[in-house]
């Protein structure tokens, strides 16, 4: 009897033990491959510009959702103080260089990208930024040149790179150019849908390039609309459509420009637009959990701060109110903070802890079961 009863209790202790509460973080083991990886770049986003929307927003921010949050360190071999060029390189091509640099080494050799590597193994591909296609951010992904600012060298980069969706600005750099060449007609040669005038649906069976604005797309202040969450909305809805796995980077560029500003209304509310936009790449992530959701920044901009707010009374006394703070600027350029890491999704325990930027690359390429390329590319 005493047997029984024992096996009785065992077995409830089976049965208890595989109901209870599984671990959470989602097994790369149990989900389909291959991966979608989606990488959004807040530009100059560091933790008080992150912490901005917990203290502006209406709602509880989309920030929130992530349980996983690391801290990398920005410096470049060259500077302490990076600059998105540097840094968005160190995240796409896992090598850290000098500053102003794009998709090079140190030595300026060209470096393979995580964007390329991917494409290679039969990814979709797409970029979204607010600035230019061929500013700093976006351009690392697919770009080799050895200063930011050859934006003619980079747009001829960015035709030749087999990009499934693009959506930003800079229609100058590809049809006002030195040498008179219009790579618009490269683009419709190569069988683009090519709009210039508004965001409209893309064509599934087709590669896209919603190019809007001549430079820069405005920022929130000079009246931008939904244009961040609309284009990755749009962008994730093209990759879903042709069940292709796909590579995403989004960047919210403009948080950067509100520090450089020191324009507190600026910098909020480009990270309220670019909180936002998690929050579409999240819904997606439901839908779909074979999909690493990576978010963090290339620097800091300003040495943001969340502190007390003052009135001035009648008196001219500066009374603090209690339930109110206020964002401080300690400059107008990029800082050394750390900045977060946030990761959902398969494999993002990995993201935990403080590191140095460029081992996102190599973070990331772990979860896809991508190992890293050794050998560098031949420019276009």
């Amino acid at each position: 009897m005493l047997g029984k009863k024992t096996s009785i209790l065992l077995l409830l202790l089976l049965v208890l033990g595989c109901s209870g509460k599984k671990d959470e973080t989602t097994s790369r083991e149990n989900v389909a491959e291959p991966l979608n990886l989606i990488l959004m770049i807040g530009d100059g986003m560091g933790i008080s510009q992150v912490t901005s929307a917990f203290y502006f927003g209406e709602k509880t921010p989309n920030f929130k959702q992530f349980e996983y949050v690391g801290l990398s360190l920005t410096s470049s071999t060259s500077h302490l103080i990076t600059d998105s060029a540097s840094g968005a390189t160190a995240l796409s091509t896992g090598e850290k260089t000098y500053r102003r640099a794009i998709g090079v080494s140190k030595d300026t050799l060209p470096l393979p990208t995580i964007l390329e590597q991917l494409q290679a193994k039969g990814y979709q591909t797409g970029l979204v930024s607010l600035t230019s296609l061929t500013h700093a951010t976006p351009a690392s992904f697919y770009a080799h040149v050895k200063d930011r600012d050859m934006h003619e060298e980079i747009a001829e980069y960015m035709v030749n790179a087999n990009i499934d969706f693009l959506a930003g600005g800079g229609i100058k750099y590809l049809s006002e150019r030195k040498d008179g060449h219009n790579l618009f007609d490269s683009l419709l040669k190569f069988n683009y849908n090519v709009d210039t005038l508004s965001l409209s649906k893309p064509v599934m069976n087709k590669q896209n390039a919603f190019i809007l604005a001549n430079d820069a797309l405005p920022n929130k202040l000079e009246g931008r609309k939904d244009f961040l969450p609309e284009a990755t909305k749009a962008g994730l809805e093209y990759f879903e459509g042709r069940e292709k796995p796909f590579f995403f980077m989004v960047e919210g560029s403009y948080i950067d420009w509100g520090g450089h500003a020191m324009s507190d209304e600026m910098m909020i509310q480009e990270v309220l637009d670019f909180d936002k936009t998690i929050g579409v790449v999240l819904e997606f992530l439901k839908k779909h959990p074979n999909t690493l959701v990576v978010v963090t920044a290339d620097h800091e901009t300003g040495g943001a701060s969340i502190g007390k707010y003052y009135e001035i009374d009648e008196n001219g006394n500066k009374i603090e109110i209690p339930k109110k703070v206020k964002v401080n600027f300690n400059s107008d350029q990029h800082t050394a903070a750390l900045v977060p890491v946030f990761a959902k999704g398969v494999g993002e325990e990995l993201f935990k802890g403080i590191y140095e930027n460029n081992e996102i690359y190599h973070k990331m390429l772990e979860v896809l079961g991508t190992k890293n390329a050794s050998e560098t590319i031949s420019k276009n």
